[in-house]
C-alpha cells in the first residue's frame, strides 16, 4: 500500500533512473567553473568596489546552490552510476557546501521515507508541531518553537547554526564510516578556509565568502521549507500515510523562472523527486512535461510561496497550517 503505483508513476520515471555520464560531467563543468571564476572575480573587485564584490557574491551564491544540488544527487546515488564516484564527488561538493556526505545522506534518506508522516517526524525535516502538541507544551517550549519558526531566525540564524555548527557533529548512532567522512569534511573545510585566509587575508575571505555562504544557505533553507510547508500540503498519521500521496501532495512543484530553475538544479520539481529520488536532477523537467499526472499537483510560485512564512502549526482536523494567533484563540 505504501508504495502503491497510483497512475503508473513507476513506469513514467523508471526510464530516467540511470544517469548519463556526459550530462553529469557537463553539469560539474558548467557549475564549478563559473563558481570559482565568480569567487575570484569577487575578490579582485574588492580593490574596485565592495558593492561590485557583493553583486558577484549574489551570483556566486546561486552557483553554490547548484553545487549543493549536485551534492544532493550524489547522496541519492543518482548523479553517477558508480557508488564510488558519487561518494568522491559528494564529499568534495560537501566540503564546498559545508555538508558531510555520509551524515547528510543518512538523514536525508529518512526524510524521504517519512515525509508527511506525523508519527515519524524529527529527522532531516523542519520542526513542525500539530495544534494539540503545541498547546500541550510548557510556556518555555512554546517560546522555543515560536523562536524557531520566526522567519528571521529560520532564514537568518538558521544557515549559521545548521551549516557551521550542527553539521560538524555526528549523531550518537552514526557508524564508523559516517564519522570518518564527517571528520574528513570538517578538515577539508578548515583547510580551505585557512588556506584562503593565508592567501588573501581573513578580511578579504570574509568579505567574499561570507555573503556567498549566507545567501546560499538562507536560500537553501527557504527551498527546503517551501517544498513541504505550503498551503494544502500533506500530513497524515502512520496508519493513513501513503508514500505516493506524500510525494504528490506533500511535495510542491515550485514553479520558478528559468534562470532560478537552472541555478536550483530543477529542485522545484520536488514532487517527482520525492516519488523517485534515483532520477538525476537534469531529467526532472522532461518527466514533468511528458506526463500529465505530474502536472496536476500543488503548484507554488515565487509570489504565493511568500505566504508560507505565516504557516506555523499543523491543524489535523482542517488539514492545513494555521498561525499562532489561531491556536492561541482556540486554547484561550
Amino acid at each position: 500500500m505504501m508504495h502503491e503505483d497510483h497512475g503508473g508513476w513507476r513506469k513514467a520515471t523508471a526510464p530516467y533512473e540511470r544517469p548519463r555520464l556526459s550530462h553529469s560531467v557537463w553539469q560539474l563543468i558548467n557549475t564549478l567553473g563559473p563558481f570559482f571564476i565568480l569567487w575570484y572575480g569577487a575578490y579582485v573587485c574588492l580593490s574596485v568596489s565592495v558593492w561590485l564584490t557583493l553583486a558577484l557574491d549574489v551570483v556566486a551564491a546561486g552557483f553554490l546552490i547548484r553545487i549543493f544540488i549536485i551534492f544532493h544527487d550524489c547522496c541519492h546515488r543518482s548523479f553517477f552510476r558508480s557508488r564510488k564516484a558519487n561518494a568522491i564527488v559528494g564529499t568534495i561538493t560537501g566540503i564546498l557546501t559545508c555538508c558531510p556526505y555520509s551524515q547528510w545522506r543518512s538523514s536525508h534518506a529518512i526524510h524521504h521515507a517519512t515525509s508527511g508522516n506525523l508519527n515519524k517526524r524529527g529527522t532531516g525535516d523542519i520542526w513542525t508541531l500539530t495544534v494539540e502538541e503545541y498547546t500541550a507544551l510548557s510556556p518555555l517550549r512554546r517560546w522555543a518553537y515560536r523562536f524557531y519558526r520566526n522567519p528571521l531566525v529560520m532564514f537568518g540564524l538558521g544557515p549559521i547554526y545548521i551549516f557551521l555548527i550542527d553539521y560538524r557533529f555526528n549523531a550518537k548512532s552514526a557508524g564508523y564510516k559516517e564519522r570518518i567522512n564527517t571528520y574528513i569534511t570538517n578538515a577539508g573545510i578548515a583547510a580551505a578556509a585557512a588556506g584562503l585566509c593565508l592567501a588573501i587575508g581573513w578580511q578579504s575571505f570574509l568579505l567574499v565568502h561570507g555573503p556567498i555562504f549566507f545567501i546560499s544557505g538562507a536560500a537553501g533553507i527557504w527551498l527546503f521549507y517551501v517544498q513541504h510547508q505550503f498551503e494544502g500540503t500533506y500530513y497524515e498519521n502512520e496508519e493513513d500515510w501513503c508514500y505516493v500521496k506524500a510525494a504528490l501532495q506533500g511535495s510542491s512543484f515550485y514553479k520558478l523562472p528559468g534562470i532560478l530553475r537552472w541555478l536550483t538544479g530543477n529542485i522545484g520539481f520536488h514532487h517527482i523527486h520525492h516519488l523517485n529520488p534515483r532520477v538525476p536532477n537534469y531529467y526532472l523537467p522532461q518527466i514533468h512535461e511528458q506526463n500529465p499526472m505530474f502536472q496536476d499537483v500543488p503548484t507554488v510560485t515565487l509570489l504565493s510561496s511568500l505566504r508560507s512564512v505565516r504557516f506555523r502549526v499543523w491543524n489535523g482536523h482542517l488539514k492545513k497550517f494555521v498561525g499562532f494567533r489561531d491556536v492561541e484563540k482556540k486554547s484561550s
